[in-house]
């Protein structure tokens, strides 16, 4: 494979990732564990440092006002994430906004906003509290602002404090309602909730001025839904969550171009993989369905295989989430219908009597 060094930055590559022959990594390239690089691929980091495989994909605004992130990844390559946006901009890191609470989205939460600075805090309202506030927010007597705000659906808060994480990884900045929203760098930037997707605290951020959605786990180029039943995901709220996406969404031409889209796992897309993914899932939960009306059995409906069409593209038989997991989840959040009831026969009309 070729790695070409650039001003004495050379890529590196994880031991467990792949990198096809014919792809080219240029520079400052870090490619994390389980990555595949495929052939034809170029990644060029002779002006910004490109990282790789830290868990979920990160997406960074940087301006005027500092840096918004979104998402932490696993926290592995925290260091090279850090210097990656310290790159893009020498102000403070003031916000993270976390799509989700699962680890490969918050994993790097603690050490990125330790980094950071909300410097609009001190002297504000919410300085009130002192050190009292900062210790309600990073578990830490630390002054007001001194650390970046960390922003999420309240569910995710609820969820990682559940599962005893760090208290400074934990968002403190939290909404319930359907939206939340700011302004920062000169565009509006919106999160929207939706619930009983992947998870019951699922997250998709838009940046409205650049017309960049990230939609969190809800949509992925890599896999299957990744439904976490036991934390409050279902098919039908996946199948609502890429619904809603897809509204807000704008295609260039023939449903390319328009809207960018950054999925949680996977290559940065458009309206039209969207399109295919939602698609894909009201297919594959129509056919569980009807095997699940006719009684059949969650072994029958594996068996059946109702997603070999898709398989090679998203499919997977080993790894954490596999096409059986996928399957399972469908079945397990879906209820079996009763047929209609067959409509009453309508009683031919009454002839008109015959003229003499």
């Amino acid at each position: 494979m070729p790695l070409y060094e650039f001003e004495g930055r050379r890529p590196v590559v994880g031991r467990t990732s792949y990198v096809h022959p014919l792809a080219t990594l240029i520079g400052d390239v870090t490619i994390g564990e389980r990555c595949y690089v495929a052939a034809g691929a170029v990644l060029r980091a002779d002006w910004e440092a490109i990282v790789v495989g830290d868990g979920s994909n990160i997406v960074v605004s940087a301006g005027d006002q500092g840096a918004f992130v979104i998402d932490t990844g696993a926290g592995k390559l925290t260091d090279k994430v850090l210097a990656a946006i310290q790159r893009l901009t020498p102000k403070p890191i003031q916000f993270i906004a976390n799509t989700s609470f699962h680890v490969d989205h918050v994993g790097g939460n603690a050490k990125i906003a330790d980094a950071g600075a909300d410097l609009s805090l001190p002297g504000s309202f919410f300085a009130g509290g002192g050190a009292v506030l900062g210790s309600l927010t990073t578990g830490l007597s630390r002054p007001v602002g001194s650390t970046a705000t960390m922003l999420a659906h309240a569910n995710v808060q609820v969820r990682m404090q559940a599962t005893n994480a760090p208290a400074d990884a934990v968002p403190a900045d939290t909404y319930l309602e359907d939206r939340r929203r700011k302004f920062y760098n000169g565009e509006g930037v919106e999160l929207f909730h939706y619930p009983n997707a992947v998870t019951d605290g699922d997250s998709i951020v838009h940046f409205r001025g650049a017309d960049v959605i990230v939609t969190g786990d809800i949509f992925t180029t890599t896999q299957y839904p990744f439904i976490d039943v036991a934390n409050g995901g279902t098919i039908q709220g996946e199948i609502k969550a890429l619904n809603a996406i897809l509204d807000k969404t704008v295609f260039e031409h023939e449903e390319d171009g328009g809207t960018i889209i950054v999925p949680g796992h996977g290559y940065v897309s458009n309206e039209h993989e969207v399109l295919e993914y939602r698609d894909m899932a009201v297919i594959v939960r129509d056919r569980v369905q009807v095997m699940m009306n006719a009684g059949a059995t969650l072994e029958q409906v594996q068996a059946a295989r109702l997603t070999a069409d898709y398989d090679t593209r998203y499919g997977a038989n080993t790894g954490d989430w596999t096409t059986a997991k996928f399957v399972e989840a469908v079945y397990k959040t879906l209820k079996p219908q009763a047929p209609k009831p067959a409509a009453a026969p309508r009683a031919a009309p009454a002839k008109a009597p015959a003229k003499k």
